[in-house]
């Protein structure tokens, strides 16, 4: 078990639910491969608030990942797992053969010690990246490249991972965990395995300090605002929205309205969209 409960010493452990960070090895990130990290608050590069509720929190370092796995045929020894406050995954840090060190997202199955490589013919062994049309049928798989080359966007969030479906011509078939199944060219590398960590989604914070030092601020609910500042707000003490749905703080449709580009060049590899 990964997660822990508490006993209501305060209010705010009575609900809170965390990680235990058993997995964890080594607390102090590689230095060669952090940087100094100035998030942008929700701020665009005039300043103005674009995104909402977001501000303050923790000071992070951004741990370097290495989603592109192009040290083809090189093997690589796993030596620690690792902490990052940038996502919600475990990272691990990789020695290779030739004394460059790098790290990657940690599949489940992947331990301190255990030799990975990346290339056509690498083992089909969890921690592996290989190119689609080498991975067989009903594969889990994770960290998936979109376009050949370009390193994996797709599939990086704990405890997730892809199944392949099928194999048709030059395009794999694959379902994501959104459950959308989609095209991907068969030269795309993709890791096999499922992320590690998931136990994140059983994660109880407990109390709102606890969101504040992960950046976010506090949202207000448009019905119990002014109506010059929400369509939502206004009337006698408690009252509905008064309108047909909810609507967005600029009147647009809140919920059910997709928003997707009905021109979006990727519609022609979507089979089944999302729910």
């Amino acid at each position: 078990m990964t997660t822990r409960t508490f006993k209501a010493y305060t209010p705010g452990t009575r609900q809170k639910i965390a990680l235990t960070f058993f997995d964890i090895t080594k607390t102090k990130p590689e230095k060669s491969l952090t940087k100094g990290f100035q998030r942008s608050k929700g701020r665009n590069n005039r300043g103005i608030i674009t995104i909402r509720h977001r501000g303050g929190g923790h000071k992070r370092r951004y741990r370097f990942i290495d989603f592109k796995r192009n040290k083809r045929e090189i093997n690589g020894i796993v030596s620690s797992i690792q902490y990052d406050p940038n996502r919600n995954a475990r990272i691990a840090l990789v020695n290779y053969e030739d004394g460059e060190k790098r790290y990657i997202l940690q599949p489940e199955a992947l331990k301190i010690g255990t030799k990975i490589m990346s290339g056509e013919n690498a083992p089909l062994i969890s921690g592996n990246s290989l190119p689609l049309k080498q991975i067989p049928l009903g594969t889990e798989i994770h960290n998936i490249e979109i376009h050949p080359k370009k390193g994996g966007q797709l599939v990086r969030s704990a405890g997730t991972s892809a199944k392949i479906l099928a194999k048709e011509s030059n395009y794999v078939t694959l379902r994501l965990p959104s459950k959308e199944i989609r095209l991907i060219h068969e030269n795309c590398y993709a890791t096999i395995g499922r992320v590690s960590n998931s136990d994140y989604m059983n994660i109880c914070l407990g109390k709102a300090g606890r969101k504040r030092w992960l950046g976010k601020r506090p949202a207000v609910r448009g019905v119990v605002m002014n109506p010059c500042d929400h369509p939502h707000g206004g009337g006698e003490g408690r009252s509905p929205i008064g309108r047909p749905r909810p609507v967005t703080p600029w009147g647009k449709p809140a919920l059910g309205i997709k928003t997707r580009s009905k021109n979006k060049y990727s519609n022609i590899y979507i089979l089944k969209s999302r729910k």
